[in-house]
Parts: structure tokens; sequence; C-alpha cells
């Protein structure tokens, strides 16, 4: 939630994150946790009570009440708060406008979490092309902090990771209506003549693949590995993940290719390395129920779940091992009850109970 603020810590009027907004540790760990219901409830109580005082306090809370909003899939409500906001590049939401308040403190205290939220939820009403058109405006944003913020000589890894986030957004979008074409060229032009980034060249090589073009996606992905072996790392991705994203292309080659039992080796590197990896953990649990080994593939999802359920409890790993379950058993309807019950009790409030199909 983090706003623009300046880089001298002398200037900064806050200590502690309680300082800069009421609670906001506490509001915090209830998003970790996944607990959006009593942030929307801390929200209400602390808007009642007037325990707000401050102009960036009001924008704080109000990013952790749409963003919950959100999560709980009431984008009516979400976008009736956005619509409460002006202009958020105006005035209004500058440290500037505020001397008496923030003495010796300028630029936007509007969270980047605010600006991501105004683009995404037309999308989720339906309204596609606003949102889309949003998510442009917001890669501009971020791209033009970044240039400043290089010309400053002040670090931009976390302007650099919320590039690749819009980024992966926009071309998410791009991708769930076919639409191939546009997301290569979007893609390609961010490369531009430097290909030397894993992330994006790894997310051209999944779209190829996805547009029949196994040979080309091959070649990316071969891009990529080059890159590791020749020690050229990414500053965003440490040693570990470079390495499991170079297995993890390995292995979605193999499965196109249907040697499922050469994925299953990638993939297991994968989780050797990062236990928590549930990109491969899901993908060789699939591996092994198309080799017809369901009660392998069973115990893969279910381990994880154990293991690292707030890591691995996602939608798309219990309709994998629900989809696994009616393959295996007759009395599927019953194991799965038992899951929906456990699933109940550990999951955050945002998780939709309805993937397990009872």
């Amino acid at each position: 939630m983090e706003a623009d603020a300046p880089s001298d810590p002398l200037t900064n009027q806050f200590g502690t994150i309680d300082d800069l907004a009421h609670d906001l540790g506490s509001i915090q760990d209830l998003a970790a946790r996944g607990s959006w219901r009593t942030i929307l409830d801390k929200v209400a109580r602390a808007r009642a009570l007037s325990l707000l005082r401050n102009p960036h306090e009001h924008l704080t809370y109000l990013s952790f009440q749409v963003l919950a909003l959100a999560k709980l899939r009431r984008f009516n409500d979400a976008s009736a708060e956005l619509d409460s906001l002006q202009d958020l590049d105006g005035p209004i939401y500058r440290y500037q406008s505020y001397p008496t308040v923030y003495p010796n403190r300028s630029g936007s205290m509007v969270p980047f979490c605010l600006r991501w939220l105004q683009a995404l939820i037309p999308v989720k009403l339906g309204q596609r092309q606003l949102g889309l058109d949003r998510f442009y405006i917001l890669l501009d944003f971020v791209r033009s902090k970044l240039m400043t913020k290089e010309q400053e000589g002040i670090s931009v890894n976390i302007w650099k990771k919320r590039e690749i986030f819009v980024i992966n957004a926009i071309i998410g979008h791009h991708l769930s209506n076919k639409e191939f074409s546009v997301c290569l060229d979007l893609i390609q032009h961010l490369l531009g003549p430097d290909s030397s980034n894993p992330i994006l060249l790894s997310k051209l090589g999944y779209i190829q693949m996805q547009t029949g073009d196994l040979e080309s996606a091959k070649s990316s992905f071969n891009r990529v590995e080059a890159l590791m072996k020749e020690g050229k790392r990414d500053e965003l991705l440490s040693e570990i993940e470079f390495k499991n994203l170079v297995n993890r292309n390995k292995a979605m080659v193999y499965m196109v290719g249907k040697d499922y039992v050469s994925a299953v080796r990638e993939l297991e590197e994968c989780i050797e390395r990062d236990p928590m990896d549930v990109v491969a953990i899901n993908n060789k649990a699939l591996c092994l129920m198309y080799l017809r080994d369901l009660p392998d593939s069973i115990k893969v999802l279910e381990n994880a779940l154990e293991r690292v359920p707030t890591v691995a409890l996602n939608e798309t790993v219990v309709v994998n091992l629900c989809s696994m379950y009616e393959l295996a058993y007759v009395n599927h309807s019953d194991i799965k009850r038992t899951l929906s019950s456990w699933i109940a009790r550990v999951a955050p409030d945002d998780f939709d109970s309805s993937c397990t199909r009872i």
C-alpha cells in the first residue's frame, strides 16, 4: 500500500506503520490472512468514530475498503467507493496541498493499490474497454515514475515489479479473449532490442505455445536458459526462482509433447529447491494424472494443501484435486464434502468454495 514519499527518511514524519495510518499494522495482518470481512468492519468503525484524522489516512483506509470489496466479489460496491474519489492526480491528493499537516513533504499520497483497483473494477463489471484503457494509462504512469527515479538515482526495484505486474495483467486480459496477435505484438514491443528479461521471455514462450508455434516457444525458453547460464540474473528474481523458471519452461514443452515422465523430472527439481512452488506442484500432479497414476497425483496435491495451505489453497489446485477425486473414487461426493469442510475452516474470505463442485 505504498504511496509516493520523499527518499530522505529525515523528512518522513512517520516512525512506525501505525503512525502512517490508524491501526494500519492490524489491517495489513488481516489482509495477509484474507480476513476481508473483518477489514470492512474495521474500516466502517474507524470512519464512524472519526479515527481518521489526516487526508492520507482516509485514502489508505479507502484502498483497503475497495480491495476487500473486490476480494469478496462485491464489485458494484467497490465501484461506488471509487466513484467517491476525484482525479487521483489532482491537487487534493498531494501532500503539498496541506502544508500545515505535511510540512516539507510533497508528492502524491495515492496508494498504488488504489490506482490498480480503479483499472481492475471496470473489467470485473464487464466494462472491459474502460478497464483496459485504464490499465494502459497505469502502465504509462508506472513508466514515468521509473524514468524519473532513474534520473534521480533512486532505487527503482518496486516500480520495475509494478511495471511487470501491470504488463502481465494487460496481457492476461487480451489472452482471456484469445487476442494472441495483440499479446505477441505487445510483449515483443516490451522486450524491445534488449531481450534479457526472463519473466517476459517466458511469458512470450507461453503465448507462442497457445498459438501452436512450439518451435518459437522453445526458442524463447532457450533464451531464458541461456541468460541463467550466462549469470545474467534479473534483479527481481532470486537464483532459486530463476532456476525454477527454467525448469518449469522445460516441463511445459515436455507436457505439450506428452512426455510426462520428463516433465515430472523437471518439476521435481523445482519442488526440491522450493517446496512452496505451487505451480510446479500442481503441474506435477497433472502429469501424474496423465500417466494414469491417480493415487500419487492426489497425494501430491493433498500433501501440498496440508503442508503449505496458505500458498497451495487456491481455486485451480482445488478444482484439479476434485477432478482427480471424481476419476478415482466412486464415493467422491463424500470425499469432496470432507475437503469442503476443511476449506471452510482454513480458507481466506475470498476463496470461491463453489470450485469443489458439490
